[in-house]
């Protein structure tokens, strides 16, 4: 019996950990042996030990950016889902709607960030309004794309059975739906952290974007090179939660 081929997704998960391997014994042993300078790109050893000067700031700003990405995405999914339902549901509303959808998501988001720091303020709601800005888009996409590949025979099928709208809503079109629904919300969770980051580049006191900021500010780039890989690496546990959570839930793609 022959094993069942990896998916695209899984293949990338399972190599995700050797390829991250290689490129940090790369980064050890080449910057060192072709002379790189700090400037350019620091030895890997002095941007950990930089990190290890501040954990305990770096593990504040991380658990505040991740609480600001996950109230952001929580609001962002739910929202692009009913909007995707409702696109499914209403091609007036579709049409009426998702236009306006498409042209607020043509506004640079350092402007709309700035609207939204004017209106919510400087604190955590302003960062949580602009994740779910980026996130809520293409989860509607996804999900209105998803429904609509219900397959029209087997909804006839139903109906002729006296099954009810909800019914065949909830055990024939969300099943069919819910794997481009997890690709949208795959997608959303990385905007999500980047709009917690943009949001804090509007004068907040903490988190890693504010972090990030800093370090620019003071070209300091070790702690530049730093916090690019641990958001790197936050991205890709970020990712690979998601796909556990599709792959344990959503079997049957």
């Amino acid at each position: 019996m022959t094993d069942k081929p990896l998916s695209p997704t899984a293949r990338v998960l399972r190599s995700a950990p050797a390829v991250g391997a290689i490129v940090l014994l790369l980064w050890l042993i080449l910057v060192p042996l072709l002379g790189i300078s700090a400037r350019t790109l620091p030895p890997l050893p002095d941007v950990l030990a930089s990190g290890a000067k501040i954990w305990t700031d770096l593990l504040h700003s991380t658990v505040y950016t991740l609480t600001e990405t996950f109230f952001g995405f929580l609001a962002g999914g739910l929202i692009g889902i009913l909007s995707g339902i409702l696109f499914w549901r209403s091609k007036r509303a579709e049409q009426m709607l998702l236009p306006i959808f498409v042209a607020l998501q043509t506004v640079p988001i350092i402007a709309f960030g700035a609207i939204v720091v004017i209106w919510f303020g400087n604190g955590m709601a302003s960062k949580v309004v602009i994740a779910l800005y980026l996130t809520f888009f293409p989860v509607a996409v996804n999900t209105a794309r998803g429904l609509d590949r219900t397959d029209p025979e087997l909804i006839r099928l139903l109906r002729s059975f006296g099954a009810s709208e909800m019914r065949i809503f909830r055990t024939v079109s969300l099943p069919t739906a819910l794997s481009s629904i997890m690709t949208g919300l795959k997608l959303g969770i990385q905007l999500s952290l980047v709009g917690a980051l943009v949001g804090e580049w509007f004068g907040d006191t903490t988190g890693l974007g504010t972090l990030l900021l800093q370090s620019l500010y003071f070209e300091d780039t070790e702690r530049v090179w730093l916090l690019i890989l641990l958001l790197g690496v936050i991205g890709q546990i970020l990712f690979v939660l998601l796909s556990s959570i599709e792959k344990r839930f959503i079997w049957w793609k």
